[in-house]
């Protein structure tokens, strides 16, 4: 009969994956509201301007996000058309 519990010294720390994605989600909507305003964000990467691609009355359908042209960023937006 073998025990297959985890040793607590390998039990997964929850709290610190939680703290990475909420910092990671707030650091991606503060970018996305920079480019909102108009401001200038470059890739981290490759250090070319990031483009904001939103709907418009001609072009309501495709991909929406933040992307710069190399595709080292590329924040995929889920926008919900009225």
């Amino acid at each position: 009969m073998t025990d297959t519990a985890k040793p607590a010294s390998q039990s997964i720390d929850f709290s610190a994956i939680n703290k990475s994605t909420a910092n990671s989600f707030n650091e991606q909507k503060n970018l996305i509201k920079k480019l909102f305003k108009g401001n200038r964000v470059d890739c981290q990467i490759c250090k070319q301007p990031l483009q904001l691609v939103v709907p418009t009355e001609k072009a309501q359908t495709g991909h929406y996000g933040v992307f710069c042209k190399k595709g080292c960023t590329d924040i995929e937006l889920e926008i919900e058309l009225l």
